[in-house]
């Protein structure tokens, strides 16, 4: 591959997914796109990069986006995080809902959800802590760019060695049962969750509304700018009072005043929506001062 062509491919997979690459993942970019060339039956990654630009490109596309995003992940990775949700965002938000028109209505959105296991993690988590779950307005949608990725997500079927890691026997006999040569996870954790594409620099406004987001290990593959205008994406659709759980390198303090970290579990969250009753109360003292 040469410089110009390396160009060429990173400014492709910048414009197809946010993914910033350079001159250093020269490596990495031909060892997961050079079976492409054969495919395209092309013997240039210009011409890749053409045909993948060109009227009849999708599926190309989509096979580049495949084959350059990272799908490694694991049940209840770095576990803190669903720490934080069973014991700090779950009981706030039941007492929040339980005075409101739906106190049993709860929406989750795990973006960049790979294959599936953080969402059925948070499944799995909502049905240890809420006795009667079955009971509620649960939806958790999980999103990914690749098709791939959320083709497996939606079967549910994973392998012996991706169910042994992360999952303890008691969970592995609670919420899977065995098939073929792996586990099947079982239809009470399935049904709380939806599948969809989504590309985190398109538009947000179709997404909905959400009470807890889960954005992690994704967005610190964007350069500067759209890694702003995606969690600015994210926290549009965030409900008042809503969680926002970013990977454990990734920090939003630099994004302004709305961003602090909140610290549970001794895991990391943002609430940038949240309006503290304090701010309320003296705001209030203003406007009836004339302040």
């Amino acid at each position: 591959m040469t410089p110009e062509e390396l160009d060429l491919v990173c400014d492709l997979v910048h414009d197809l997914c946010g993914i910033a690459l350079d001159n250093s993942k020269d490596y990495l970019i031909e060892s997961r796109l050079s079976r492409l060339l054969d495919q395209v039956q092309t013997p240039t990654y210009t011409d890749l990069v053409r045909h993948a630009r060109g009227p009849q490109g999708l599926s190309l596309q989509k096979e580049i986006i495949n084959s350059i995003t990272t799908q490694e992940t694991l049940f209840f990775r770095d576990s803190n995080p669903f720490d934080a949700v069973r014991f700090k965002a779950l009981p706030e938000l039941i007492d929040e809902k339980s005075k409101s028109f739906n106190p049993k209505r709860l929406r989750i959105w795990s973006a960049a959800c790979s294959t599936g296991q953080e969402p059925y993690s948070l499944a799995m988590t909502l049905i240890e802590t809420i006795p009667d779950i079955h009971s509620w307005d649960v939806s958790i949608t999980a999103t990914d760019i690749s098709n791939e990725a959320l083709a497996k997500a939606s079967r549910g079927w994973f392998p012996e060695h991706e169910v042994a890691r992360g999952l303890d026997q008691t969970r592995r006999t609670r919420f899977f049962t065995p098939e073929k040569d792996g586990w099947k996870i079982k239809d009470e954790v399935r049904y709380l969750l939806n599948f969809q594409p989504f590309n985190l620099l398109k538009d947000f406004s179709h997404v909905g509304q959400f009470d807890i987001i889960f954005c992690r290990n994704v967005v610190i593959y964007f350069n500067p700018e759209d890694r702003k205008r995606a969690y600015l994406g994210l926290t549009n659709q965030l409900a008042p009072n809503g969680f926002l759980f970013v990977g454990a390198s990734e920090s939003l303090i630099d994004l302004g005043d709305r961003f602090q970290p909140q610290h549970h579990c001794n895991t990391v969250y943002y609430q940038p929506n949240r309006v503290l009753p304090e701010f309320v109360i003296a705001n209030k003292v203003k406007t009836e001062s004339g302040i």
